[in-house]
């Protein structure tokens, strides 16, 4: 588990992280929100093989699990094979967690390397109009 914010992610300039991910393990990347409107996207690729990926939305870390809402449901993603890239837009305070689950591996532990970023939504002011 690795709870980051909005600043850590901008912070990460054009770096790379790497997860390494036990076989039947999952590893998740919680990050909070705390304005409306940002995108957060990612870049990833595993290896060896392929990993599942999927997004899930938290109001608050006292929401149950149950009631989590999933904004990208579970997949299999050939990430061995290509770069898997993909965003969803924060349209509420929240916590968005990446989820890389490794537990349809029995033997095969994974490593997954990430970029993860964040954009604010440009809010057009008309100040540059002629």
């Amino acid at each position: 588990k690795l709870p980051l914010t909005v600043e850590e992610i901008l912070d990460f300039g054009e770096s790379n992280r790497e997860l390494f991910i036990k076989s039947s393990t999952y590893s998740i990347i919680p990050i909070t929100v705390t304005e409306m409107g940002l995108t957060i996207s990612w870049i990833f690729s595993s290896d060896p093989k392929s990993i599942s990926f999927s997004v899930v939305y938290q109001e608050s870390e006292d929401t149950p699990l149950d009631q989590c809402k999933v904004l990208i449901p579970m997949t299999r993603c050939n990430s061995h094979k290509e770069t898997i890239r993909g965003q969803v837009k924060a349209r509420n305070p929240g916590i968005y967690t990446l989820i890389f689950d490794n537990t349809f591996s029995r033997f095969i532990s994974k490593r997954v390397f990430y970029h993860l970023t964040v954009e604010r939504p440009v809010i057009y002011d008309g100040s540059d109009f002629p």
